[in-house]
């Protein structure tokens, strides 16, 4: 290029400094273009096989290659200085946004552009890497009032119209893009996509304007918008942890301070006033450092507890489907059991009668046995059917108007053979006044309170049973709470009228340490076993459920090892309306 040019043009330079602070023009350059190699090289540095790590590192380099430059144009009192910087100001800009959309691209379609379009973007920026070193960018030196160099008319549209081309581009790009991606990502896309349309047209319309107006100090705040655009991606990284990075918002606020305290040696002039500054900056940086660090520390527990959260999360899922399988194997086998349990009870049955001949006592005999374990069986598969419905939410209750007084008389009228056979006494004490009839299911109901007669009988070597039935005004029922023991439940009705079905026996008893347990699964009594073999402690289990499906409570008193004990039902006399819409 031949220029009109003259060294140390001292006019220029002290035009430059009269007219525009210098404390300004540097604090608008240099942290602008710190903050961005600062977020870009933290960006790469965290991932440097990602291509947008490399493209957003290359793309602040050209930014701050592009800002010194600038910055030199600003302070050189030398013409050559600013005519061999001033030449590449066009190129620099074309190659920041073209970079920009490039980035964009590869953000949001998280993959790279193809050769055909990397062959577009290399002949958009040509005619600016041709024209740059001619006289088509810059024409000559002007040092009459201005001091600045005369830009070429074809160079500058060309070179605005690359600008507008693209800074459309990525706004149309991202909106037909934010159509088809997810829903989690849509938040991301458009902070980013106005993060970076922000800084091109910023950009775009400090550089347009200062050109036509030739008030270049508007420059500065293009080149301050670059850090708003790094201000973006900070919190895209720190909220969505955006490029695959995890950084805590302490950290970026921390560096963000320090860029600010450390920006404040562009304004202090005086002594005193560094030294305070350098102060502030020090203490800055060491009060960030702990912060940073006792932050740190917390997100790596918070993190060491989420993952131990999840693990759990995930074994209890796993126990979840290996309990349903369960429930379902057992429903599937006992319903298998069902058929050939009931027929082999049928044909017991007719032998007993006679249908197939005469038994005598001794065939008798062993007939009965067999009856006896095969009524066991029976017991255990029906068992173990409404274990398996209750865990899969497939019991169901049919409420309709039934008398306690009947269902109790009825359960007494079915034990008293087996009371008589057993040598004890079985006593029915009625309620002394009539009792209302409650909305139940009264087949459910009735299988608990035999239950609770049956084991009675079972586990009571001598003396007997009572069965007593009465309505407690006002009592102090309480709301059946599945997730604690039976025994347990804390949450009051309060002056609630109920009927309370009592069992008691002379037998065994049961220990004060093994009362809050009767109520679980497969959970049986030190010495229920030695009385009674054929148990399975799902009897109880399942009677909690109906009861409490049934809106009552059930629970167990014993004074002590052969003191016998209580087995208890409260059903409300009124039942809840939700209860009643569910089984109603």
């Amino acid at each position: 290029m031949s220029f009109n040019l003259v060294n140390n043009i001292e006019y220029c330079f002290t035009l430059v400094r009269d007219s525009y602070p210098l404390d300004l023009i540097y604090y608008s350059h240099i942290p602008a273009a710190t903050v961005s190699l600062i977020v870009s090289l933290f960006v790469f540095l965290k991932n440097k096989k990602a291509l947008v790590s490399k493209i957003l590192l290359s793309l602040s380099m050209a930014f701050s290659i592009w800002v010194i430059f600038n910055l030199i144009l600003w302070t050189s009192s030398n013409s050559t200085s600013i005519m061999f910087f001033w030449s590449f100001s066009g190129l620099l800009i074309e190659l920041i946004f073209i970079l920009s959309l490039y980035l964009t691209y590869v953000f949001i379609n998280k993959g790279d552009v193809g050769v055909s379009v990397k062959t577009f973007f290399l002949l958009l920026l040509l005619p600016a890497i041709f024209f740059t070193p001619t006289n088509k960018n810059l024409t000559n030196f002007s040092i009459i009032n201005d001091c600045e160099a005369t830009e070429g008319y074809y160079f500058i549209l060309y070179f605005f119209s690359i600008c507008v081309v693209i800074f459309f581009w990525v706004l149309i790009m991202a909106i037909l893009k934010y159509r088809k991606v997810e829903n989690s990502f849509k938040k991301q896309l458009i902070l980013f996509v106005f993060g970076i349309e922000f800084f091109l047209l910023s950009l775009f319309i400090a550089l347009f304007t200062s050109s036509i107006t030739e008030n270049y100090e508007l420059e500065f705040w293009g080149v301050l918008s670059m850090a708003v655009f790094m201000a973006f991606l900070a919190y895209l990284i720190v909220k969505f942890k955006a490029f695959n990075i995890k950084m805590l918002a302490a950290q970026a606020l921390v560096a963000a301070l320090i860029i600010l305290v450390g920006s404040m040696f562009f304004f202090v002039e005086t002594t005193t006033a560094i030294i305070l500054t350098a102060v502030t900056l020090f203490l800055t940086i060491g009060a960030g450092w702990a912060l940073v660090r006792a932050v740190k520390v917390s997100e790596e527990r918070k993190e060491q507890l989420q993952g131990m959260s999840d693990k759990l999360a995930e074994a209890n899922d796993q126990l979840r489907k290996l309990d349903n399988a369960k429930s379902e194997f057992i429903s599937i086998a006992s319903h298998q059991l069902r058929t050939p349990l009931t027929a082999i009870k049928g044909f017991i049955s007719m032998l007993l009668e006679g249908s197939y001949g005469k038994v005598d006592p001794k065939q008798q005999d062993v007939l009965n046995k067999v009856y006896t374990s095969n009524e066991r069986l029976v017991n255990l598969v029906e068992d173990l059917l409404n274990v398996s419905r209750m865990e899969s939410g497939r019991m169901e209750f049919k409420f309709a108007p039934w008398s306690v007084e009947k269902i109790c008389a009825d359960v007494m009228d079915t034990f008293i053979p087996k009371a008589k056979a057993n040598g004890l006494y079985l006593e029915y004490k009625k309620s002394e006044t009539p009792l209302p009839e409650v909305m139940i299911d009264g087949t459910k109901v009735r299988e608990v309170i035999s239950n609770m007669v049956d084991n009675a009988l079972k586990y009571t070597p001598k003396g007997g049973v009572t069965l007593r039935l009465e309505q407690i005004p006002n009592s102090k029922f309480q709301i059946p709470n599945k997730s604690q023991n039976p025994n347990d439940q804390k949450s009051n009705l309060g002056g609630q009228d109920v009927i309370r079905i009592t069992v008691a026996d002379t037998g065994i008893g049961v220990p004060q340490t093994e009362l809050p347990y009767l109520f679980a699964k497969f959970s049986r009594g030190k010495d229920t076993s030695r009385l009674n073999t054929g148990g399975t402690g799902l009897g109880l289990y399942v009677g909690r459920s109906m009861v409490e499906n049934n809106g009552g409570k059930i629970w167990a008193e014993s004074d002590g090892e052969g003191k016998g004990s209580r087995f208890i039902i409260e059903i409300p006399i009124q039942q809840t309306k939700e209860l009643l819409e569910r089984w109603g």
